[in-house]
């Protein structure tokens, strides 16, 4: 007879997502760590409400899938001896929000597996986080895109954030990149651990398509990019204090709701390592 599973998983869409109950991140056992790991991989991108958890702890989840990555560019609790976060932090001085769809860290050459994110101050209205399933935004495409995608590599640098001269996140912890960082990956990824293809490129990091001519360039990736922010393949969260969010980097974008910039918002994140695409 089959174990019965420890943790409910409720599903927040049908694109993807799911809230999970009845577990505490800082007290895992070995067979709760193995359904959030499944959950985790079906649903792309999975919550917890009520985690009142140290940073160690948190570290410490993060870490159960594999070593913590630490951003280049990000280390705003490095002297407090937590290199490994990235603080998300904003107000009605500093409106700074990542409103554009995105994966992170795409401009390095093993972009991460996934990030961990806890809601240390949200607002009371809005703010809201939106995540959008990439096997999703591929499966939808006509066979000949597919097979048009499936041999392009796309450039990803930090031309338009990191490197750009006005990017301020100095409120953050933040600095600019001194020079352009970039790396290729396939326009269509396979997962590691599902095996299943999804879209790779992203607004933010994504520079061109190697090979093309700059017009036909832009034009393909604009295309992509308007194609992937389908709300067909998204979900949306609600943040709550101690609230956290996980989600696959491999196969998702997210983006913040810039509907309440005037509002106090503080997020805390870690992030676990990834592999180069393939």
């Amino acid at each position: 007879m089959a174990t019965p599973p420890h943790i409910a998983v409720s599903p927040l869409a049908g694109a993807l997502g799911a809230e999970l109950t009845g577990v505490h991140l800082g007290q895992l056992n070995e067979a709760e760590f193995a359904e959030i790991r499944a959950a985790f991989l079906q649903h792309q991108v999975i919550f917890f409400r009520d985690q009142e958890i140290t940073r160690d702890q948190h570290k410490a989840f993060g870490r159960r899938f594999g070593a913590l990555h630490v951003h280049p560019f990000l280390q705003p609790l490095k002297t407090e001896g937590h290199p490994e976060f990235v603080v998300l932090e904003s107000d009605e001085k500093h409106p700074f929000v990542a409103e554009a769809w995105h994966s992170d860290v795409t401009f390095q050459d093993t972009p991460p597996l996934g990030s961990v994110l806890r809601c240390i101050a949200a607002p009371e209205f809005g703010g809201d986080t939106m995540w959008a399933n990439m096997y999703a935004a591929y499966e939808a495409l006509s066979d000949t895109m597919q097979r048009l995608l499936s041999g392009l590599i796309a450039i990803h640098d930090t031309s338009r954030t990191f490197s750009r001269e006005n990017y301020r996140i100095e409120h953050v912890g933040g600095k600019r990149a001194e020079q352009v960082v970039s790396a290729e990956h396939p326009v269509v990824r396979t997962h590691p651990e599902t095996g299943r293809k999804a879209l790779f490129v992203n607004s933010a990091f994504t520079n061109s398509l190697k090979g093309m001519k700059p017009a036909e360039s832009t034009a393909l990736l604009s295309f992509l990019y308007r194609h992937s922010e389908s709300p067909d393949f998204s979900c949306r969260f609600r943040w709550r204090k101690n609230s956290v969010a996980m989600w696959d980097n491999r196969c998702t974008q997210h983006r913040v709701v810039a509907d309440n910039l005037a509002a106090y918002r503080r997020m805390e994140r870690v992030t676990i390592n990834g592999d180069q695409p393939f």
